[in-house]
Formats: structure tokens, C-alpha cells, sequence
């Protein structure tokens, strides 16, 4: 059996045996992996803690044939304050989910989606308020689907490829993004989206994760709700997965 090492991201984890659990994470090198947590469930366990949820780990494990053994865990970040705000840990759950629905094991992406979904936990984390808190998952989402190459198209018609009026502009999960009025009426549930919005959705998209632009002062709680919906189903639609969570974060509004 080979050693390796790696930092990553627990994602979930289910119980093994009354002393044991699988962990299901996202590392850096390898995308997604599973690992046994020998005693994890003792009180007196060194794994312990460090296995649970939306904590960081720099890990050491023993390959196996079909899982791995977690030998050491050093948290590198627990992201402490999503665990006392119940929107902090919302979205941030849905963020693990988008990332488990998308990440594959032996991601040719691995490193670039961890870096995502580690500033992402980070910003989430830190966040001041709930408009803050909503531009780090706007980020997110926007940056992920493109990685996973579905990036929302918001500059042409995603169905025509033609030009759009910025008075007539429309949204659709279905086509991956802006819509012109012709295309529009093959469309369903596509909604009608103001050109101030759309730069919006753009600016964040083109721009680095930790770039700050003027939307940081601008933005409000009102659309970046709405934001975060249309991004939703936009990411619902072309996710391997079902998001689950994303259904209980409409339920919490």
C-alpha cells in the first residue's frame, strides 16, 4: 500500500460501524476522494473533529483498493464562524454540494476547484453581512459552472449567437444565459433581466475571485438574492447531481 498526502475539504461523511465513518472530500490533487476514519466516532479519537464538515485538512492517507485510510489529519482551516450563523452555514452547504455534484475523482481540474471552494468557505466565513455573504457564493457559482465548462453566456444570445438590445434582454437556465426577444419565445421560464444586472453577473464572472469592484458598495440584498436564484438554476441545469440544499435554502426565505 502507498502513502500519499494531500490538503482537502470534507464534504460529508457516513457512519462505517459504531466507531468508524467514511469521508467523502474534495482534495487538491486528486478531486474528489473517500477515506476510513478509523475511531473517528471516540471521544479520544486524533481524528475526531477534524472530520467533520466544511473543515480544511492537510492529510496524510494510505491508498487502498477501493478506500482509503486516513492516517493523520492536520486542520489547516475549521472556518469557524460558519458553525454560529445559520446563513453562513446554509449557503456554504450548498456550495459543498455543487462542488460534490461537479468534482469527479482524479479531477484534471482538482487544484483550481479547491482554491475556488476554499476562498469561497473563507469569504463565507468572514463575511460582515448578508450582501457580502451573497457576492462570495455569486462568485461561486459563476466560476465553478465555468470551470466545469458550462460558463453562463451573458454578452450574445446563447441561442442565436446574436446581439442583444440592453432593453431587451432575457434570461434562461435552459440556454445557459442571456436571451434575445426572438429566441425567447422558444424558450421556458425565461425571465426578463435589466442590462444593470447583467453587467453585474459579467463583472463578477471575467474579474478574480478576491478582486474587489465597485458592486461591492452597490449591490443590495434584494439582488443578490435574485441573483443567487437565476444562478441556481442555471447551475441546477447542468449539474450531474440534484442540489438538494438549494431546495431547503428556498424553503428558509
Amino acid at each position: 500500500m502507498q502513502n500519499f498526502t494531500t490538503n482537502a475539504i470534507n464534504l460529508k461523511s457516513y457512519n462505517l460501524s459504531e466507531t468508524d465513518k467514511i469521508v467523502v472530500m474534495y482534495s487538491k490533487d486528486k478531486g474528489i476522494i473517500k477515506g476510513v476514519a478509523k475511531g473517528a466516532k471516540k471521544s479520544t479519537s486524533k481524528l475526531g473533529g477534524r472530520m467533520d464538515m466544511l473543515i480544511a485538512n492537510k492529510l496524510m492517507l494510505h491508498k487502498g483498493r477501493n478506500l482509503d485510510t486516513i492516517c493523520q489529519a492536520e486542520a489547516i482551516n475549521t472556518f469557524k464562524s460558519i458553525r454560529n450563523d445559520m446563513d453562513k452555514l446554509f449557503y456554504s452547504i450548498y456550495c459543498s454540494d455543487v462542488v460534490h455534484s461537479f468534482g469527479v475523482e482524479n479531477d484534471p481540474n482538482s487544484e483550481e476547484i479547491y482554491e475556488l471552494f476554499y476562498k469561497t468557505l473563507e469569504a463565507v466565513s468572514k463575511a460582515k453581512d448578508k450582501v457580502s455573504l451573497l457576492l462570495s457564493v455569486l462568485k461561486f457559482q459563476l466560476k465553478i459552472t465555468h470551470i466545469a465548462g458550462y460558463s453562463l453566456e451573458l454578452e450574445t444570445c446563447a441561442c442565436c449567437g446574436g446581439k442583444l438590445d440592453k432593453e431587451n434582454i432575457y434570461f434562461s437556465a435552459q440556454n445557459g444565459g442571456t436571451v434575445c426577444p426572438e429566441c425567447k419565445k422558444h424558450t421556458i421560464k425565461a425571465v426578463k433581466l435589466h442590462y444593470k444586472i447583467r453587467d453585474f453577473l459579467n463583472t463578477l464572472l471575467q474579474l478574480d475571485f478576491d478582486a474587489k469592484t465597485r458592486y461591492d458598495e452597490l449591490a443590495t440584498e434584494k439582488i443578490c438574492g435574485f441573483c443567487f436564484e437565476l444562478l441556481s438554476r442555471h447551475v441546477e441545469q447542468f449539474s450531474p447531481k440534484k442540489i438538494k440544499s438549494a431546495q431547503i435554502l428556498e424553503m428558509t426565505k
